[in-house]
């Protein structure tokens, strides 16, 4: 037993220099990060976890004390996170996905995304024509839980009240839209993105009837002559909440043209590859959701002025432009 601790006590002495200056070099990439070493430290780190692996290979060998092997293992663990784990910190990579990343999968998967738009618009044209020719299609096109008392048998001032609510009923209205909104529509996006392996026609469908039923419930506005009133109360949250749905669909498109165009490699291979890259475009949908909710949720309803309610709507569009066609560019 003595034997052991003696080489025990050997082993760490020709050593323990190098552990503990690798410890060092550790603890100050924990405290400050690998951007704060100096480039002799940076180089030196790879070096000094080599050793100590080196040094737990032989300690397990030759059956050193329990306390020696534990601290190697930890120490060994800790540089190997410092010199082969992430980099970034979760705020910087965030970063990246916003300033990088998201905008730049959007203008690869552009055509796609255009293709989801027109299915959207003719859903749109298509429900708004439906319900001018005969208002009980509304019936048939708009969900009574999307409608909430928003149909053709309801009075104008009835529908106007829908549009701006009194005070007496902001409250509930707050809270109320804001869940229902962003969990109905994230929903929808995901499930566009998620079916795309069925060769898009899931996709192509829910796009359209999307698209029909806003166009149906435009039309029953436009019956009672409130279009401007209600299109000032739908685009102010509708610009970013429509845009996320479309980067969706487009993203489940993309799925669907991995299945059909696989190219050179196998269409399993293919589908992983485009949905890594289509998973970006939705975790950024995501997001522009979160936006969209808070919208419908608190500043639309607080908000009565339908001048306001267009003048944000349409700088968020140019905002939104702006953001998917210029930001990122450097990386290109």
């Amino acid at each position: 037993m003595s034997e052991f601790r003696i080489k025990s006590v050997e082993f760490r002495r020709e050593r323990e220099k190098d552990w503990q200056e690798l410890e060092r070099l550790i603890s100050e990439a924990e405290k400050n990060g690998l951007d704060n070493l100096s480039a002799r430290d940076v180089s030196r780190l790879p070096v000094y976890y080599r050793a100590a692996l080196s040094s737990l290979s032989v300690a397990r060998a030759i059956s050193l004390d329990a306390n020696l092997l534990l601290y190697l293992e930890n120490l060994s663990n800790r540089a190997f996170i410092r010199v082969y784990g992430v980099r970034h910190h979760l705020g910087d990579a965030f970063l990246v996905f916003l300033t990088k990343s998201f905008p730049r999968q959007m203008r690869d998967f552009k055509w796609l995304v255009a293709l989801a738009t027109a299915i959207f618009l003719l859903g749109l044209a298509a429900g708004f024509v439906q319900v001018l020719q005969d208002p009980d299609n509304y019936y048939n096109i708009v969900n009574a839980s999307l409608a909430q008392g928003r149909d053709p048998s309801a009075t104008t001032e009835e529908l106007r009240g829908f549009l701006f609510d009194d005070e007496a009923n902001l409250m509930a209205v707050l809270s109320h839209f804001a869940s229902f909104l962003f969990t109905h529509n994230a929903q929808i996006g995901i499930l566009s993105f998620a079916l795309g392996f069925a060769l898009g026609l899931p996709v192509f469908y829910l796009l359209f009837v999307n698209g029909q039923s806003l166009g149906a419930m435009g039309a029953l506005y436009h019956q009672h002559g409130l279009s401007v009133e209600f299109w000032g109360w739908v685009l102010p949250h509708g610009v970013t909440e429509i845009g996320a749905l479309l980067l969706c669909g487009g993203a489940g498109l993309a799925l669907a043209r991995a299945l059909i165009f696989p190219g050179a490699a196998t269409r399993l291979e293919n589908l992983a590859r485009e949905g890594r890259r289509a998973g970006l475009m939705v975790l950024g949908a995501v997001i522009m959701l979160a936006i969209a909710g808070l919208l419908e949720g608190f500043f639309r309803q607080m908000v009565n002025v339908t001048g306001i309610r267009y003048a944000v709507a349409g700088v968020s569009l140019v905002l939104w432009i702006i953001y998917f066609t210029r930001v990122g560019r450097e990386v290109e």
